[in-house]
């Protein structure tokens, strides 16, 4: 089937739907402009790629915007699909329109979908292929697959055909008119160099192609309710959406017909049952039929029925039931005693034993009263009679009365019973209830003791732990040497009985106001330093640097950290010399992480066609350091990870082409990388 998805014929449909709506709407008694003139504008404006969703208003009917903006964007969606369609033929991959915008997701989808529909042609799978993709994605499916199949592929006949005014009839031989149009039509010539189609199709606007109708699209379609419309080249078929289920078949005409299975032989009956179909199923009825006391079992077979077990009572009262092969008989019970009674003399009836007067001694000490076939014991306290045994036995109360005797633990004894108590307690008077044992006044504890409901309790001071061999002394807390330990002091952890105290270095460091933590002493600010006039004081982290600068020759110092070029008089090795000389004081810890940003360096404005570059001159042994250029200048960064405390004196230059002529200028950058916070690890030894 050869279907192919035009801008037109999308467009076509979503106006006859609009059409449709809109005409009820505007039939509701609002005067307004036409409809085709509200959506002849929406069109417009999507051919000249302008906005769909601030269309301007031509009428004041809110129902004509909504015709623009709909209109507007069906003819959108067809470009957008058709787009997607064109670059899947002609480059055969979708990744030129990976983005996420809303217009190339609908683009990239009629892609993909052409692919999948190309890919399903070329490996022989049916263009009408029941993927779940999507009534527009299965649309676009068909559409590039067909395309692919060979041009003088047949079309078949369709159940309903849809007339156009393209078709031409059928007349047989067609060669005079073919030759009137110099071959150039699909399907036939009408003559007048006037290209026609087989029905089912319509000429394409080139004249000379023709298209399928999608009579499914247009609702040209009689399938019924329950059937789904599947288009074919030139026609459509109807398909069941619901199977028609075990025992159904479906037929020519599409309707469900009951399956015969004993007809068929396709029935499980064995050779003892015969077959008897049913809608939708069928039956095994025996072959043999069985007589009375018998009963036909799965296979066939007939089973003798045990009357005296399936029927209740059978047999009158006094007689017993015995089965027989297809029925029972009745007979009469003998004369039988129960248990506590006996024949009298002339063995016609039964009379009662009296057990208390027998030889054997039945209660063992206890009283025994006759009873008709039996007799029990009058039992002392704390025993019960037993009817089985016939004895009397101990009546256990702690079990018989559980929680009710006494408080904590009861024990049973012969006739009677005790109570006890647990660990911590003591019997109270009534020796049924329990008193708490206060163990605190032995002073088992080495400091605290705390008396509990039935135990007790040691606990120490502050800076003591209870030991774990006897519970009851307390032993030292060593916080230096606790797993958190190292994080109690900054530098160094001295262990006390039951506390501890911190302490700094010598020199450099002070401690800090919570008694744990070390600060760095500024010298400098204090006044402890040992610079000469001269020089300036640079703090670090510990200590502090004593700095001095001269400028070097044909350069004045301007400022405390700065020294400008002379005038150079057109000396070639002057011009050459940086502009201007800057020095720098950076300090941090030997932790720094790499490629941390340390230094920036740039001119104070750029202006386009600036080249910048950016280099370390010297001072940069074992490469801790590097230099790259960014927007706007350069920056220099840490490269790797320091092994120790050092100082580096690190000349940074940057160059400047600006209009031609090129300018440097130099940064003396002294970086004093210090130690970490100082921390010494405990040694007990040492305390």
């Amino acid at each position: 089937m050869r279907v192919r998805i035009s801008a037109s014929h999308l467009m076509g449909l979503w106006i006859a739907v609009l059409t449709s709506l809109l005409g009820v709407l505007l039939g509701q008694g609002v005067q307004q402009m036409s409809i085709d003139d509200c959506c002849k504008d929406g069109q417009n404006r999507a051919n000249d790629n302008q906005g769909c969703f601030t269309v301007p208003l031509i009428s004041g009917s809110p129902t004509c915007r909504t015709v623009q903006e709909q209109c507007c964007l069906a003819v959108l969606e067809d470009n957008m699909c058709t787009t997607g369609i064109t670059v899947a033929k002609s480059q055969g991959v979708c990744d030129s329109l990976f983005s996420n915008t809303c217009e190339t997701k609908t683009t990239k989808m009629c892609c993909d979908c052409c692919l999948l529909g190309k890919t399903g042609q070329e490996q022989g799978l049916p263009c009408d292929h029941s993927l779940s993709l999507g009534y527009q994605c299965g649309l676009v499916y068909r559409a590039c697959c067909v395309d692919g199949v060979a041009d003088n592929q047949t079309a078949p006949m369709a159940q309903t055909e849809l007339p156009n005014k393209d078709e031409t009839p059928d007349t047989g031989d067609n060669s005079v008119l073919s030759d009137q149009c110099n071959g150039k039509c699909a399907h036939n010539c009408v003559g007048n160099d006037t290209c026609g189609c087989f029905k089912g199709y319509k000429l394409n606007p080139d004249g000379k192609n023709c298209e399928d109708i999608n009579e499914c699209l247009l609702g040209a379609s009689n399938c019924r309710v329950g059937e789904r419309c599947i288009n074919t080249d030139g026609s459509f078929r109807c398909q069941r959406e619901v199977s028609c289920g075990t025992g159904y078949e479906l037929t020519d005409t599409n309707n469900c017909k009951d399956i015969d299975e004993c007809e068929t032989g396709i029935h499980n009956c064995g050779p003892e049952f015969e077959c008897q179909n049913t809608q939708g199923s069928f039956r095994c009825l025996p072959k043999v039929k069985c007589g009375a006391g018998f009963i036909q079992d799965a296979l066939g077979n007939c089973i003798d029925i045990n009357e005296c077990v399936s029927q209740t009572g059978p047999c009158q009262r006094g007689q017993l039931c015995m089965n027989t092969v297809g029925s029972y008989i009745c007979q009469r019970n003998p004369v039988n005693c129960g248990r506590g009674y006996h024949l009298n003399d002339d063995g016609t009836r039964c009379i009662d034993i009296d057990e208390c007067k027998g030889p054997e001694t039945v209660c063992s000490g206890h009283g025994c009263i006759n009873t008709m076939g039996s007799y029990h014991c009058e039992c002392g306290n704390g025993y019960n009679f037993n009817s089985i045994t016939r004895l009397c036995e101990d009546l256990n109360e702690c079990r018989h009365y559980p929680g009710r005797l006494c408080a904590h633990k009861c024990d049973n004894t012969p006739g009677s019973y005790k109570c006890s108590c647990t660990t911590g307690f003591k019997l109270s008077r009534d020796e049924r209830n329990c008193d708490d044992l206060n163990e605190c006044e032995s002073n088992p504890c080495s400091q605290e003791c705390a008396n509990v409901y039935g135990s007790y309790q040691c606990y120490c001071r502050r800076g003591y732990q209870l030991s774990d061999t006897d519970g009851v002394t307390c032993e030292d807390i060593d916080e230096c040497a606790l797993p958190t330990g190292g994080h109690i002091c900054s530098y160094r952890c001295h262990n006390t009985p039951g506390s501890f105290h911190c302490s700094c270095p010598v020199s450099g460091y002070t401690l800090a106001a919570n008694g744990r933590g070390c600060q760095d002493i500024d010298e400098c600010v204090a006044g402890t330093h040992t610079c000469a006039e001269n020089q300036s004081c640079f703090n670090v982290q510990g200590g502090f640097r004593c700095l001095s600068f001269d400028c070097p020759n044909n350069y004045r110092r301007v400022g405390e950290t700065r020294c400008e070029r002379l005038l150079c008089n057109e000396s070639v090795e002057c011009l050459a010399m940086p502009l201007r000389i800057t020095y720098y004081h950076l300090t941090f810890p030997t932790n720094i992480p790499a490629l941390t940003n340390i230094f920036r360096m740039g001119p104070s404005h750029t202006v386009p066609g600036d080249d910048i570059r950016i280099a370390i001159a010297s001072g940069n042994e074992g490469g801790f350091f590097k230099a790259e250029r960014v927007a706007g200048g350069g920056v220099m960064s840490v490269a790797r990870h320091f092994d120790g405390p050092r100082d580096f004196e690190l000349s940074v230059e940057l160059g400047l082409r600006r209009y031609g002529a090129l300018s440097t200028y130099l940064a003396k950058v002294l970086v004093f990388v210090t130690e970490d916070e100082p921390r010494l690890a405990y040694n007990p030894l040492l305390e």
